[in-house]
């Protein structure tokens, strides 16, 4: 009754309440679109986040010295079948330039003071697959070095790469290639699981084995680009 003493009728009453209702889900209807697209935008960005390899490849190619007889077919191989030419100089796989061993024993260097009065070994170079941080990729700025989808191996993306060559800077065992005809980066990623380079190597000096981490076991060759400068390494600082 008090709402007809006070001269507004029942119905007017319950047109306020729904109007005052409508309001209420009105604001709360913007403000849940508000969030929903502030979550869409950083979800956005998300996505265009750098992608930093965490997950080991499957295996490794591993060479054994006292096998090998400097034939260098192997660079053949690789060349032939990637690249569809005979170049050993952008061949994935390195032959005779690395290691030797001499009356200071094992180290890294170029030359033809290598080897001197040793055994005068053939070394084949094969890249490492790094574990994560894994510094080629890290130092790509258009995230052209990925995971294999087959065996995790660290691939390069060509549609990506654009030739800026900081990836043969960052590693450290100088294992990335690069093909100035196609003016790209190359890198071993195992042929799928199957390197063609073992399977052309007649002393069976070549082998693909379940993947080990040698990072630290193989002396580098040359300085680095520092990781630490990288936008992307930020992502990293919390573990390394």
């Amino acid at each position: 009754m008090d709402c007809f003493h006070s001269g507004v009728s029942m119905d007017d009453s319950i047109k306020s309440s729904m109007g005052s209702s409508r309001r209420e889900f009105l604001k709360y209807s913007l403000g849940t679109t508000a969030t929903l697209s502030a979550v869409a935008a950083w979800a956005g960005i998300a996505d265009s986040s750098a992608v930093i390899i965490l997950e080991n490849a499957d295996g490794l190619l591993v060479a054994d010295t006292t096998r090998c007889v400097g034939c260098r077919r192997c660079e053949l191989a690789c060349s032939e079948y990637h690249e569809g030419r005979s170049q050993p100089a952008i061949a994935r796989i390195k032959v005779a330039r690395n290691l030797n061993f001499g009356p200071r024993g094992q180290r890294a260097g170029t030359g033809s003071s290598m080897g001197e009065f040793g055994n005068l070994r053939i070394v084949q170079d094969t890249c490492l697959q790094c574990p994560h941080p894994v510094p080629c990729a890290t130092a790509c700025p258009h995230d052209a070095i990925v995971a294999d989808t087959q065996t995790k191996a660290r691939v390069v993306d060509r549609d990506k790469c654009t030739g800026c060559k900081l990836c043969l800077r960052a590693c450290p065992w100088e294992m990335i290639v690069f093909d100035a005809a196609a003016d790209k980066a190359t890198k071993c990623f195992l042929c799928g699981g199957k390197p063609e380079c073992a399977a052309a190597c007649p002393a069976l000096a070549l082998r693909y084995v379940p993947w080990r981490d040698l990072t630290r076991a193989t002396p580098v060759r040359q300085a680095t680009l520092s990781l630490s400068k990288d936008l992307k390494s930020a992502g990293c600082t919390a573990c390394h």
